[in-house]
């Protein structure tokens, strides 16, 4: 499971550098894609192919699937992770998710989000806000 929040740099060229743990659990080769609430999604191949799935299970004929296909699957790029670690983030996903220099990559289970740093601090004050609502929302629909 991919856990935790870390802040790193990504230089120039656009190659931003994964957490030794998540290396670890991600492996050689990824997928990343737009995300939702202006953050990246960074995906395994495995977890990938089964977001796929359930996204091909869905009807073509609805308009909604059919858009939210195309946001997923059109703007996924497949990167390698190269021997120091780093992954290269491609100019038009770096600039829809408005990344600078310093990125927080921030484990959710099943993936990785990027973040640019100020826009996940500001995500994050207003979630810690409304936390206790969240809480009592998911207990109600017996989540937690």
């Amino acid at each position: 499971m991919l856990i935790g929040e870390y802040i790193h740099t990504m230089d120039d060229k656009n190659r931003l550098s994964l957490p030794a743990k998540f290396r670890k659990e991600m492996g050689k080769s990824l997928v990343i894609t737009p995300g939702l609430d202006n953050c990246l999604f960074v995906f395994t191949h495995k977890e990938w192919n089964l977001i796929a799935e359930r996204l091909a299970n869905n009807s073509m004929l609805q308009a909604d699937n059919r858009s939210f296909n195309r946001y997923m699957f059109g703007g996924a790029q497949e990167v390698d992770v190269d021997s120091s670690g780093r992954i290269l983030v491609p100019d038009f996903l770096k600039n829809r998710a408005k990344l600078s220099s310093k990125v927080a990559l921030v484990g959710v289970q099943n993936r990785i989000e990027l973040w640019d740093e100020d826009l996940w601090s500001s995500y994050k004050e207003v979630v810690e806000e409304q936390a206790d609502g969240l809480a009592e929302k998911l207990g109600g629909i017996g989540m937690l």
